[in-house]
């Protein structure tokens, strides 16, 4: 009987453990290093299930989303997606002001699809500080607060992450990477404080970063291949001695640069935007098809080789790609409506590797061992492997 409990308390104690490692894997907001945003400004896009349907086909876990439509959650529902939402720049006065309408927001578009549809994280805002809306810098801090204290007061921290965008327009300087530094006006009365209420609750620095706009902004000055990680002789930092043979990187390692500048070395940076168009007017002549291919299939390379950035190597580049499809109602420059990875009817835009929209029945949804593996756990599993467990056990007492 001794020996029996001995090996009983030896299976809880491996399986306890066991069980805490799912958890740990099952609330990471980002799985693995490749992601993609799936925008919706058009009005000849495939379906959210068939979109679902599509990113399940190319083993795309990671998804965010602009707002919280409810067509898409419930599309989601079940597919074993990590789905990012957003909180639009419209609501932030509203839910800075206001605790309780914060609370309604999570409570409908989050806490309600839970678990089914896998919600990993808010985006508060997008690109707020550095913007010409001077009010919405003021209303970030309070409104990310706001949402991350009804997500605390639902119990789902450990569940669904809270962050926000910003774009290269926060920073004063980012070359060399080193002497990246925050703007002044942006610095001290609203970066600080956000990044000290991210730092404790431990959400990262999210970035979008277009190699393709830097490229736009001084073509005569900035090699097109340092831009699309070709081969090239790259730049150095004088100040670390470090050398960069493409351009994200750099720009990565700008804002670790500032990041530390204003003490929050340890932050980590994710890329939450970043592409190339395929199409532009005559004065976007870098927005090719040629040249979307290449640094799309080149930035895919680089992300699964999981490594980290030449100031960074330890810390693996997380990137979400811009985007699955183009997106024929957004306003501004041809470039951006092209910058898709898919057309509007679901086939490729160009080859980086992915495949179109496949059939839609329940064989082409079928997971295989192998997908199982790129994705995580699924929710059946959890049940599965512990009572498999509970089994053999009550077998080996037999």
């Amino acid at each position: 009987m001794m020996k029996s409990f001995w090996f009983f308390a030896q299976f809880l104690h491996v399986f306890l453990v066991f069980s805490t490692l799912i958890a740990s894997v099952a609330v990471q907001a980002f799985t693995g290093a490749y992601g993609i945003n799936y925008g919706r400004i058009a009005d000849n896009i495939p379906s959210p299930d068939k979109v679902a349907t599509l990113l399940r086909a190319a083993k795309i876990k990671n998804v965010r989303i602009y707002d919280a439509d409810h067509s898409v959650l419930k599309a989601f529902s079940g597919t074993g997606l990590d789905l990012v939402v957003g909180l639009p720049n419209g609501y932030l006065k509203d839910m800075s002001a206001n605790e309780d309408h914060a609370m309604d927001w999570v409570k409908e578009n989050v806490q309600a699809f839970l678990p089914e549809t896998r919600i990993r994280g808010i985006a508060v805002g997008n690109e707020v500080l550095g913007g010409t809306d001077y009010e919405l810098w003021g209303a970030l801090l309070g409104a990310v607060k706001n949402i991350y204290n009804a997500i605390k007061e639902l119990g789902l921290t450990d569940v669904v992450q809270i962050t926000t965008a910003h774009s290269q327009a926060v920073f004063a300087n980012s070359f060399p990477p080193s002497s990246c530094i925050f703007r002044d006006n942006v610095k001290q009365q609203y970066m600080k404080p956000l990044l000290e209420f991210f730092s404790e609750i431990g959400s990262p620095f999210c970035l979008n970063a277009y190699p393709f706009l830097a490229y736009m902004s001084d073509p005569e000055n900035i090699d097109i291949n340092y831009a699309l990680f070709q081969k090239t002789q790259g730049i150095s930092d004088p100040k670390t001695d470090l050398h960069y043979d493409n351009m994200l990187d750099a720009q990565i390692d700008a804002a670790y640069a500032a990041l530390e500048d204003a003490g929050f070395k340890k932050m980590e940076v994710i890329i939450t935007e970043t592409g190339w168009a395929s199409r532009g007017d005559d004065n976007e002549a870098a927005a090719t098809v040629n040249n979307a291919r290449t640094y799309n299939y080149n930035l895919r390379k680089r992300l699964a080789k999981k490594k980290g950035t030449p100031l960074r190597p330890k810390s693996v580049v997380k990137a979400y790609i811009f985007a699955i499809f183009n997106e024929n109602l957004k306003p501004g420059p041809t470039s951006e409506r092209n910058f898709g990875l898919y057309k509007p009817d679901g086939t490729i835009a160009y080859d980086i590797g992915f495949h179109g929209l496949v059939s839609s029945s329940a064989d082409s949804l079928r997971l295989s061992s192998k997908d199982i593996g790129a994705r995580g756990w699924s929710r059946s599993q959890y049940l599965i492997l512990p009572i498999s467990m509970a089994a053999a056990f009550l077998l080996f007492l037999r």
